[in-house]
């Protein structure tokens, strides 16, 4: 597991850029090997088509440019490099399955070259056997803490795992975050003594303990802040706790979620708002029941 690299894609925007860099900096501390790779997504080309060999030289190059910078910002770290056929998310889920991690950046949403960072992050998340980063573009270093996202469900007790190893080891204090929206607001207007909404507070108060429970004595020195989020949907109190934080830590998919779907709303709209570095855990590992 310690050795398999941090899988990164390069397409040569500014967005894979700061994703080179995030992830040879995590390299050097982790002391693992980087691969960066390019997919040419050449699906639709005839077998002669004229301007083929160009094309593949050219991702080469930009892989080439790539390896040159990851040997500058650590002259210490392996950077190979690899020019996949194909789609992206087919050829990331492929490496994804000897990684360490898989690290994506942000592109400018002006970009009108196959769709903004939103659709290609949540194809290559949802492709990923790996873990997978999401770099934006101006705030890739920096920040302090760690902060998860935990509802209960068993996708969150793993990101809270990840996350919890990822700040005692960076020496940052971590934040885990529980909010969550009241269905009953029409409810308890109709039965005002009813105290069904301090139930659900109680309630997801001790989802939140429990969430917690056992780092204390794993981790003695990490410093844990708990944070309960009433009426308020998840991904925004996320953004808005990671807004200064060197990591934010989500699961694919909540105790909502179905069977059906590798990606849950959480994550997804959490994705299309990426505070700081975002890593997105375990999934494919959990299995669920309608």
């Amino acid at each position: 597991m310690m050795d398999k690299p941090i899988v990164v894609g390069i397409n040569g925007s500014a967005g894979s850029e700061a994703a080179l860099a995030w992830a040879v900096q995590r390299a050097a501390r982790h002391k693992l090997p980087v691969l960066a790779i390019h997919t040419v997504d050449d699906r639709w080309m005839s077998p002669d088509f004229q301007y083929h060999e160009l094309i593949r030289e050219s991702g080469m190059e930009l892989l080439q440019k790539a390896q040159a910078s990851a040997g500058t910002l650590a002259p210490g770290i392996h950077t190979e490099i690899q020019l996949r056929h194909g789609s992206v998310g087919s050829a990331l889920r492929e490496v994804s399955k000897d990684a360490s991690m898989v690290v994506v950046g942000e592109h400018d949403k002006h970009w009108m070259d196959g769709g903004p960072l939103t659709d290609r992050a949540l194809q290559i998340v949802s492709a990923s056997d790996s873990p997978v980063a999401v770099i934006p573009l101006k705030k890739g270093a920096g920040g302090q803490g760690v902060v998860v996202g935990v509802d209960g469900s068993e996708e969150a007790t793993q990101a809270v795992r990840f996350a919890a190893a990822e700040a005692d080891r960076g020496n940052d204090e971590l934040t885990v975050v529980l909010a969550f929206r009241t269905p009953v607001r029409w409810l308890e207007r109709q039965l005002p003594s009813s105290g069904l909404a301090e139930t659900i507070l109680e309630e997801n108060s001790i989802v939140l303990a429990e969430s917690v429970a056992g780092l204390r004595d794993k981790y003695p020195d990490l410093v844990i802040h708990r944070r309960l989020e009433p009426n308020t949907e998840p991904a925004k109190a996320l953004v808005d706790h990671a807004a200064g934080a060197r990591l934010l830590v989500i699961g694919s998919r909540g105790r909502g979620g179905f069977s059906r779907l590798v990606l849950g709303s959480t994550a997804h709209a959490v994705l299309q708002n990426v505070p700081c570095p975002t890593v997105v855990t375990a999934v494919h590992k959990v299995k669920h029941e309608d």
